[in-house]
């Protein structure tokens, strides 16, 4: 089962409508950094490649690079996440400015590293090797409570409630707890208006970029995103047809207790599971030079198009074109509504 086709007109409806459309971003910010270089020879002390420098470039990532995308497709993200106090910490901040993205709900944990990820890789884009900079325990005590009262002030002027999870300690059951509360109570901005409270409860929508670890805790949340592999850990079920997805969608959304699952696929495209929507969504890449931040690119759209008064398989269908043209570039990378908007 196939979900219809979007009519061009109202896709590209929907992306004009993206502007200015605020978007809370809540979860685990990261840097990647690249070093990049050639590999001349095998080293004579180990078995491995001697990579000769050539350059180096910091890109965004995990909910650093969700605020990104949104950003780069036209609306206004705020970000609540917690950094280190640290030189990461302000490249981070620096490049969030730069790239528009509300820094001031930023949480200082001098206990930990601003998570960090370093990639070396060769000038054909080969991983060679990675260094993590990191500690994943749960939030705590004063940082915790820190990133609960950023959620209430910066949710109530928010259309769509974001979460990026990485499993790097910033969504913790009283952090996401706070995020439903804000999802009942906080007015609702679409479209560039306000509206009525919609059928979903009378809740503005609350999107999961999942980890299966923390499944039982999502409990409430509008829809959530796993992929593939996620969904099969969840569920104990293998997913290699549309069948298969259409099972293990419904299953995910029983054990979940959420509205909405997306299922994305890589090359297989993605399945939607909704109350009013079901059905296979075909992938759009046209070639596939890295799926580094995909996912990244498709919550930050499918929050843009909910926000815009996008149905669930309209926002579906245009996370899923935003995916087909981020996975043609290298590294955490984002979409721009006019690059959305030509390819529509």
């Amino acid at each position: 089962m196939t979900l219809p086709r979007l009519d061009a007109s109202r896709a590209r409806e929907l992306v004009g409508r993206f502007a200015g459309q605020r978007v809370l971003v809540v979860g685990d910010a990261m840097l990647d950094r690249f070093i990049v270089g050639q590999v001349t020879r095998i080293s004579p002390e180990a078995p491995v490649p001697v990579v000769r420098f050539q350059s180096e470039h910091v890109r965004l990532g995990g909910a650093a690079n969700v605020a990104h995308n949104i950003a780069a497709l036209g609306g206004k993200p705020s970000l609540v996440a917690m950094v280190g106090a640290d030189a990461a910490a302000a490249r981070l901040r620096e490049q969030l400015e730069a790239a528009g993205v509300n820094v001031s709900g930023l949480v200082e944990d001098r206990s930990r590293p601003t998570t960090e990820k370093v990639r070396i890789v060769t000038e054909r884009n080969q991983q060679v090797a990675r260094l993590d900079y990191e500690q994943d325990a749960d939030a705590a005590g004063e940082v915790q409570q820190a990133l609960v009262d950023r959620v209430e002030g910066f949710g109530s002027e928010a259309s769509v409630l974001l979460v990026s999870d990485y499993l790097k300690g910033a969504v913790t059951r009283p952090v996401f707890e706070a995020l439903l509360a804000v999802a009942s109570a906080a007015p609702i901005a679409a479209a560039g208006r306000t509206r009525e409270r919609d059928h979903r409860g009378g809740r503005i929508p609350l999107i999961v970029d999942p980890k299966i670890p923390h499944l039982a805790a999502y409990a409430g949340a509008t829809l959530i995103t796993p992929n593939h592999h996620e969904a099969e850990v969840a569920t104990h079920l293998r997913v290699r047809t549309d069948g298969d997805a259409q099972q293990a969608a419904r299953e995910f959304r029983r054990r979940a207790s959420c509205d909405a699952v997306l299922i994305t696929r890589g090359d297989q495209g993605m399945w939607l599971s909704a109350s009013d929507a079901e059905g296979s969504i075909p992938a759009v890449a046209r070639e596939v030079s890295d799926v580094t931040g995909a996912g990244d690119t498709v919550v930050a759209t499918l929050a843009l198009a909910l926000a815009a008064g996008a149905t669930m398989a309209e926002a579906a269908m245009l996370a899923n074109h935003a995916a087909g043209i981020v996975v043609g570039k290298f590294g955490p990378a984002t979409v721009t509504a006019g690059e959305l908007s030509e390819l529509l």
